[in-house]
């Protein structure tokens, strides 16, 4: 029962830190525009969306 409950703590912990460094993210690019572009939610490598992109290739 002990190991069931230390899984069950690890797992709560690293979902909330994961959540917790989303939203750290989220904030620090909202505050710092300059910086770079940021990929959207949802975007793979690059800034496209499924066959079409934001910027046309050349």
């Amino acid at each position: 029962m002990e190991i069931y409950l230390t899984t069950v703590t690890i797992i709560f912990t690293v979902m909330l830190a994961g959540i917790a460094v989303d939203r750290l993210y989220r904030a620090f690019a909202a505050k710092n525009p300059k910086l770079g572009p940021f990929r959207k939610p949802g975007c793979g490598s690059c800034s496209c969306h499924g066959s079409s992109c934001d910027t046309p290739r050349r």
